[in-house]
């Protein structure tokens, strides 16, 4: 195989609980993992003689770039040369808590193994993935699960939400490391197992998760909490910050409901509807 195009799914995280700081720096979370299919980045791998990787955003073609670091770790492990030349096409906004450079790394992961016959497991994939980065292991599937340790232990669930979903970023970096450090742990686990049953959203229960980030996030940008306000207003069935921020989303009776926030958004701010035809 000489030639693979993927397209590398944003997440969004329906709930999001920090349990306890464990003894290696990292945190132990609980949290549903749920894929947005029709939000990707889009990467192409040509194997080439030589490594090379372009990105179509200027600031991201970096050694530091999870893409370049995966190609060198599977390398690393495999201990195979790995050329390939990866042009990125970035669609999922950066530093959003919408796992976009975590999704690419795994896709890399993946890609790279197939095109190069490594013969890797999916096991092998996760311990690579959680090297690169505690989001990384959910996109070696990318289906809905419970993420449990710091994301990487995951339960595979049958769940689909059907509604519209609005994923609105107003375009505020927030630094996981900071986020972190200016948290409370509570060792109390999330309750998932009316919010998923028989496989629909209850929304009822739903509304009762939250996201540990949020007060350390919203008390610092009081235009993130604002956003999600707006949510409510606008008639959201559920609303909440995905992962550290800044990204709000919020899940809809109908499309006409949540056109009434995007007419209702600044016009510089990212925003993409899911679950909507175009």
């Amino acid at each position: 195989m000489k030639y693979i195009e993927i397209k590398a799914p944003a997440k969004i995280n329906i709930g999001l609980r920090i349990l306890s700081k464990r003894s290696d720096g990292y945190h132990n979370l609980h949290t549903l993992f749920y894929p947005v299919y029709d939000l990707y980045d889009e990467i192409i791998i040509e194997r080439r003689n030589q490594f090379e990787f372009y990105a179509d955003k200027e600031e991201l073609n970096s050694e530091d770039n999870l893409i370049v670091r995966a190609a060198e770790l599977l390398g690393d492990y495999s201990r195979k040369k790995i050329g390939a030349k990866i042009v990125l096409k970035k669609k999922i906004p950066m530093g959003a808590g919408l796992g976009g450079g975590s999704s690419d790394a795994a896709a890399v992961l993946i890609s790279l193994n197939e095109m190069f016959q490594l013969g890797l497991s999916y096991n092998e994939l996760l311990e690579l993935a959680l090297k690169l980065g505690s989001d990384v292991p959910f996109f070696i599937k990318a289906k809905p699960a419970i993420g449990y340790s710091r994301g990487e232990v995951l339960r595979h669930i049958d769940f689909e939400i059907e509604n519209p979903i609005l994923i609105v970023n107003p375009g505020i970096h927030i630094s996981t490391k900071e986020a972190f450090e200016n948290i409370i742990p509570y060792n109390i686990e999330l309750d998932y197992r009316n919010v998923i049953n028989g496989g629909k959203p209850n929304y009822k229960k739903m509304n009762e998760l939250v996201n540990d980030f949020e007060n350390y996030v919203f008390d610092k940008y009081p235009e993130i909490k604002a956003l999600k306000e707006k949510f409510h207003k606008r008639g959201s069935l559920f609303a909440q910050m995905s992962g550290s921020g800044s990204t709000v989303y919020g899940i809809f009776k109908n499309q006409n409901d949540a056109m009434k926030v995007i007419r209702d958004i600044p016009p510089d701010y990212f925003y993409h509807l899911s679950n909507c035809p175009d």
